[in-house]
């Protein structure tokens, strides 16, 4: 009888236990491990290249001799023809039109961006603008016909920022999953910026010396809004849209040190579209 009682003690113990591994191991299943790619403490960097429309601009142009204005200036991108050896060579990096930024997750999918947009502004050469203003060389006076110039005969002015219209920005974004699978998850993401317009601007007006350099010129704004596929939890491929404002009020526009400046405020749209890498740093259940 006591070793009937000590056999049942011992299947039922060894019931008990299997169905407490059975139990566990269901939890398990179901507890699904994730990783979040724009968990809390992760990193993302994004390179990518972009297509830019501006509005009509009046560039304002003042120096030694002359204070004058140019109304509803029209203006456009500068497309780099796509060549493996171009965009893809560490050697060319701001040949085309890119982008290039570093996003931080200080909360899980609320993401800060340092960034820069590489973009270019060229003036269309061959246009007739509204002219407001003075000029007291003769030669140069002489060009303005009924309060207007034309501005095809490049003896008067090229103006362009081709190396480029650099929008160094600070920014934002909100991130929203709204497709989770295996090895792909898709956001949504929408947010907002603000930045300094350090461009190389290239400039050459009324017979001075063509100005090509560097300048601190102003600030930007920009709303932005973008869709992200994320694949096998690391590699993002984003399409973003932006809308922004820029206002530089120090343009240089001669190669020597004299004070002469241009001015000119716009806004722009931005569609870009590039790769990123997510480095995760938590999971979660």
């Amino acid at each position: 009888m006591k070793k009937l009682l000590v056999v049942s003690l011992m299947m039922s113990n060894f019931i008990f236990a299997q169905q407490s591994i059975q139990i566990e191991t269901k939890a398990y299943k179901n507890s699904k491990v994730e990783v979040n790619p724009f968990k809390k403490g992760s990193v993302m960097v994004f390179w990518g290249w972009n297509n830019a429309k501006y509005s009509k601009s009046d560039i304002h142009f003042k120096g030694d001799g002359y204070d004058f204005q140019l109304d509803d200036v029209v203006a456009h991108d500068r497309q780099t023809k796509f060549d493996w050896r171009t965009y893809f060579n560490p050697g060319n990096l701001t040949i085309p039109q890119v982008n290039y930024r570093i996003t931080y997750f200080p909360k899980d999918n609320f993401g800060i961006t340092l960034g820069m947009d590489h973009m270019k502004y060229v003036m269309d050469q061959n246009q007739t603008v509204n002219f407001k203003g003075n000029i007291s060389d003769p030669e140069y006076a002489g060009m303005v016909n009924n309060g207007q110039i034309d501005l095809s005969d490049t003896k008067f002015l090229t103006f362009e920022h081709t190396d480029g219209l650099n929008y160094i920005n600070l920014g934002a974004q909100k991130y929203h999953n709204v497709l989770d699978k295996k090895n792909i998850d898709l956001f949504l993401s929408y947010g907002g910026g603000f930045g300094a317009l350090l461009p190389k601007s290239n400039v050459q007006l009324m017979g001075n010396e063509r100005s090509d350099r560097f300048h601190l010129a102003g600030f930007g704004l920009d709303a932005r809004a973008a869709v992200s596929m994320v694949l096998i939890k690391h590699i993002v491929l984003q399409a973003e849209g932006k809308l922004g404002y820029i206002n530089m009020p120090d343009i240089k526009t001669t190669l020597n040190n004299k004070p002469d400046k241009a001015s000119q405020d716009f806004v722009y749209a931005q569609f870009n579209f590039g790769i990123g890498y997510t480095f995760n740093t938590k999971k979660y259940n």
